[in-house]
């Protein structure tokens, strides 16, 4: 991900993505947020817009298939146009999901994919996701939303495109398990695996890193405090880097086997810290988020 500049009236943002990974509702999200926003809009009408009265606010326009005028090509071609005017950010935001996340979503609502309308979703999906790869290698702001509820996808575009937070860097913190894969759209990535595993100790097992039992036998290994420093040390000289470069946002994911105890205590650790430091901080456990979805 490139870096994303402050939202302002001079803003436009694309909004695109594969169908079902939740476009419709960031562009709703958007209008809320102060957006004047528009679906659909053919992209050979763009430039007009450009051409209208001066914006008094930011723009949000989304772009998919359904399109007459779509292309890759053409959206890449909007985007340096955009970017040709020196008085206009422009911004691609990119919804993702994977593909089994995709055909559940679709067969749950019983919708079929509009470049398939007579064959399968999967089919569908897959010739989507190879068109659309360009633009996600081009993306300045890329959500996966497979594990997101609609709330949560509306918290992460608060966090991106609130206004009243111009020029702040907003950092996002994730702990996940590797075996369900690396969080796609992390910028930095710890690996905590090499921390003792409170998986291990009966008593502790059905707990997670957010139980002060489980955070101070985590913290107790003699590896850790090293470790912590040293990270800690790198992100904070890195955070005003980035944001005097115009990155609004960072995300940093913190890893371990199961997603459960170490990876959790640490982004819960390095997040306190952060905050105490005046960063502003959210933290999302990705695999104990999930069960509590499931359990719902």
């Amino acid at each position: 991900m490139s870096s994303q500049p402050a939202i302002s009236s001079h803003s436009i943002v694309l909004v695109t993505g594969p169908s079902g990974a939740g476009r419709s509702t960031a562009i709703n999200v958007l209008e809320d947020l102060g957006f004047e926003a528009i679906d659909n809009l053919p992209i050979s009408l763009v430039p007009r817009l450009l051409m209208g009265p001066p914006m008094d606010r930011p723009l949000a326009l989304g772009l998919d298939v359904r399109n007459r005028d779509f292309s890759p090509a053409g959206v890449s071609g909007l985007m340096d146009e955009l970017a040709a005017h020196a008085d206009i950010q422009g911004q691609l935001l990119f919804l993702d999901a994977t593909s089994d996340t995709l055909i559940r979503r679709f067969s749950e609502t019983r919708r079929r994919h509009p470049l398939t309308p007579n064959a399968t979703p999967r089919e569908g999906i897959e010739q989507e996701q190879s068109l659309l790869e360009p633009l996600r290698a081009r993306a300045d702001i890329l959500i996966d939303t497979s594990e997101l509820s609609p709330h949560e996808l509306r918290d992460e575009l608060v966090r991106f495109f609130a206004r009243d937070q111009e020029g702040d860097l907003s950092i996002t913190l994730e702990s996940f398990s590797y075996k369900r894969g690396l969080p796609r759209g992390a910028d930095l990535v710890w690996d905590c695996r090499f921390l003792k595993n409170p998986h291990w100790e009966e008593h502790l097992r059905a707990m997670n890193g957010t139980d002060d039992e489980v955070a101070h036998y985590v913290a107790q290994d003699p590896l850790y405090e090293p470790f912590f420093s040293k990270m800690q040390e790198m992100v904070e000289f890195l955070l005003p880097n980035f944001r005097d470069e115009g990155k609004a946002h960072l995300s940093i994911a913190t890893g371990c086997t199961g997603g459960q105890h170490r990876s959790v205590a640490v982004a819960e650790a390095l997040g306190k810290a952060l905050a105490n430091k005046g960063w502003r901080v959210s933290i999302r456990h990705r695999e104990l988020d999930g069960r509590t979805a499931r359990r719902r």
